[in-house]
Order: C-alpha cells, then sequence, then structure tokens
C-alpha cells in the first residue's frame, strides 16, 4: 500500500510541475484559462458555444476540448469559428497537465483573450489533475439529482465557481435546491453559484458576467 500511495503521489507531484508550466505559458501570452468539469451530459458543450456566442465580439477565446474519443464536441465549437484544439485520451477518465501542454502550442495563444477547457465527463477524476489554468469550473445538472455534492466531496470543494445547469426542467425532478446549496456550502463557503439554462437562456447573463469580470481582472 506505501508503494502505491508514493506513486500516486510522484504522478501527481510531477503533474503538478507540468501544470505551472503551463500556467506561466498562459500568463505570458496574456490568455485567462478556464477549465470546465462534469459529469457526461451535464451540458459543458452546451455552456462553451452559448458563452463563445455571446462573447466572442468582445473577446477573442479558444478552446480546448477533451473526451474519451470522437471530435463530435469540438466540431460543435469549431463551427462557431473559434480555434479549437481536440484532445482524445485514449480511456483516460480526466485531462491532465501533459496533455494540455500539448494542445497549447496547436492554438495561437498570442491572438486570444480567453481559453475554455472542456474536460472529460467524469466527477472523480478530474479533481486530482491540475491543469495550469487560472479558474476551476463545475458544471452540475437537475437531471443527476441534488445529492452530487454529498457523494464528490472532493470535485465540489476544489473549484472556484459552480454553475447548476438545466433548470427549466427543475419542476420535472425531485431536485431541492436548497439542500444542494446547503451541500455546496458545507465544502466550500462562499462559492460563485450560477443557476442557468443553456436551453433558455435564463440565469446566463450573470455566467457571462462573471467570465468577463475575470478576464478584466487578469488583463488588467
Amino acid at each position: 500500500m506505501t508503494k502505491r500511495v508514493s506513486v500516486v503521489e510522484n504522478i501527481l507531484s510531477a503533474n503538478d510541475r507540468l501544470a505551472a508550466d503551463n500556467r506561466a505559458r498562459l500568463d505570458e501570452a496574456r490568455v485567462f484559462a478556464i477549465n470546465l468539469m462534469a459529469s457526461p451530459g451535464a451540458g459543458k458543450t452546451s455552456l462553451i458555444t452559448r458563452t463563445v456566442e455571446a462573447l466572442r465580439e468582445r473577446w477573442r477565446i479558444g478552446v480546448v476540448d477533451g473526451d474519451l474519443a470522437s471530435t463530435l464536441d469540438a466540431d460543435r465549437v469549431a463551427a462557431l469559428g473559434v480555434p479549437t484544439v481536440q484532445i482524445n485520451t485514449g480511456g483516460n477518465c480526466h485531462l491532465d497537465a501533459v496533455m494540455l501542454r500539448t494542445a497549447l502550442p496547436q492554438l495561437p495563444l498570442g491572438e486570444l483573450d480567453l481559453l475554455i477547457v472542456e474536460n472529460v465527463g467524469n466527477l472523480v477524476c478530474p479533481a486530482s489533475f491540475k491543469l495550469g489554468v487560472h479558474k476551476d469550473v463545475l458544471i452540475a445538472s437537475v437531471p443527476e439529482g441534488d445529492d452530487k455534492p454529498y457523494k464528490y466531496p472532493p470535485m465540489y470543494r476544489g473549484v472556484d465557481a459552480l454553475i447548476l445547469n438545466k433548470i427549466d426542467v427543475l419542476d420535472a425532478f425531485d431536485f431541492d435546491v436548497d439542500y444542494f446549496r446547503r451541500g455546496v456550502e458545507v465544502l466550500n463557503p462562499g462559492l460563485a453559484f450560477f443557476p442557468l439554462s443553456c436551453k433558455t437562456g435564463e440565469g446566463l447573463e450573470a455566467w457571462l458576467n462573471w467570465v468577463e469580470d475575470q478576464i478584466r481582472s487578469f488583463r488588467g
């Protein structure tokens, strides 16, 4: 058991060093980067397309899309006319700093203000691997249920902002928003929280304002 723990610690330590290199590269290029994490089907790609559509006239945006296989999500984003890089993880349940390090040279960083990284759909592994971005954002969704903060505390504890997507179907599901929020607050007090619907657009303005505020603060 001790040997296994040591190996895992070494892997994470090496990943953290590469993440620091990624951050330095992004900082030098003055590109603000967000890592979007969620379970499959929560709406990562939908949120990215909504964000790009709303902000692309004011900010230069690039996207890195991570997935187990296929380019379906990346194709949807690339169709919006923004630089997009696909990372197929070959079965790995998360992106890591090595993968992002490989993707960054494929983007015109000097021509970007915002980089959105779509992580692999998973509520366990992505929490352990830093990428070197500036903010980690988690997307929960109403159909998943209101118990996810209680079941996956490391994911909720380590993020900078939380989105609750698909609020347009709240009436169709037994989702207790107050119970959900209590679970989140115990793990991450004062976490920026954005209930919204990518489908209807309800609540999107607050999320978009937060993103723009983050970019302005980063760029000074």
